[in-house]
């Protein structure tokens, strides 16, 4: 079927409208697709932005986080090297301490014995201790003994020297008037000498004594009879010549010199002085005061020597006293 002519020809107007309005339809569409385009664009470029500084703050920590990690590294190798220089400390450590209690235990042994045995001497020195002073005591009770003693003999022995001076002061004056040559008193040991002269009282070879030494010896023992306390001694001296032959009675000098004391001890006795106290001896030529080489020398040994000692019954029981407390 045809159309007719009106409807063709309102159909190029529909077609041109149409067209129009396709044509103003397809302009309003890509307005649209550029405005969002251009949207996306913009969002993209923000989101690129924002992914860079994203990138850059994460390539930043992780930087960061790689130097901390280089850090922690080389701390940690420190750390291994110091626990393995700590672990050899320590075992070093546990090895001497081992040691160390080890012998901390010997000590402990040790001293235990030592102290043991320091307590067992420390017993010993007490005891030891002990008797010491026990010992200290009676020494000291015996110190004081002799002290005591020693007193007493020190004044008994400054009583028997001033009771010696005593008497060769009066034996002294007894026989002041006889010459100093023939007749000497001296004071020796401890004793009093009277030393006299074959010329004051025996003629050579004789035994018999002359009236001058009768006189000398009578006078001593008028002070010797005064003198209770005191022992007498008679001893008859010679030089070294012999006696001659043909003497009656005499073999030799000691028979002289023991014949000689013997008669001035009888004279002494005589007089009054007790026999008891007095001893006579001969001591021939073998105690001689000079060499025996000139008539002057031979004189001086041709002697008698009377010896006074003072009694020391008082010093010997002093001493007698003092030995027994030493025992």
């Amino acid at each position: 079927m045809q159309a007719s002519p009106t409807k063709r020809a309102s159909l190029p107007l529909l077609v041109a409208a149409t067209l129009l309005g396709a044509a103003t339809l397809s302009g309003c569409v890509a307005a649209r697709k550029y405005d969002e385009l251009q949207a996306r664009q913009t969002a993209d470029a923000q989101g690129k932005d924002s992914a860079e500084r994203q990138l850059r703050t994460a390539t930043a920590a992780l930087q960061k986080t790689s130097d901390e990690l280089a850090q922690v590294r080389l701390d940690r190798q420190r750390l291994v090297t110091d626990s393995t220089q700590t672990g050899l400390s320590l075992r070093k450590t546990r090895t001497l301490n081992r040691d160390l209690n080890e012998s901390y235990d010997k000590l402990l042994k040790n001293s235990d014995r030592q102290l043991a045995n320091k307590s067992s001497d420390y017993d010993k020195v007490a005891q030891d201790l002990a008797r010491r002073e026990a010992d200290n005591q009676r020494l000291a009770a015996d110190l004081k003994v002799r002290e005591t003693r020693l007193t007493e003999l020190t004044q008994a022995l400054a009583e028997k020297d001033q009771a010696v001076n005593d008497l060769k002061a009066r034996v002294s004056k007894a026989l002041l008037s006889f010459n100093s040559n023939d007749l000497q008193v001296r004071l020796k040991d401890g004793k009093v000498y009277v030393s006299l002269s074959e010329q004051l009282l025996f003629k050579s070879g004789s035994t018999k004594v002359d009236p001058k030494g009768q006189e000398a010896l009578k006078k001593l023992a008028a002070v010797l009879q005064e003198q209770k306390d005191v022992n007498v001694v008679v001893e008859g001296h010679t030089d070294n010549v012999p006696i001659a032959r043909g003497t009656a009675g005499l073999t030799d000098n000691w028979d002289l010199s023991a014949l000689r004391a013997t008669e001035i001890a009888r004279l002494l006795t005589g007089s009054g002085v007790a026999p008891a106290r007095v001893t006579a001896s001969g001591r021939s030529q073998y105690v001689p005061v000079a060499a025996n080489d000139s008539p002057q020398a031979k004189a001086q040994n041709r002697r008698t020597e009377i010896i006074l000692t003072p009694k020391l019954d008082e010093l010997f029981q002093i001493l007698d006293g003092s030995s027994s407390a030493a025992k």
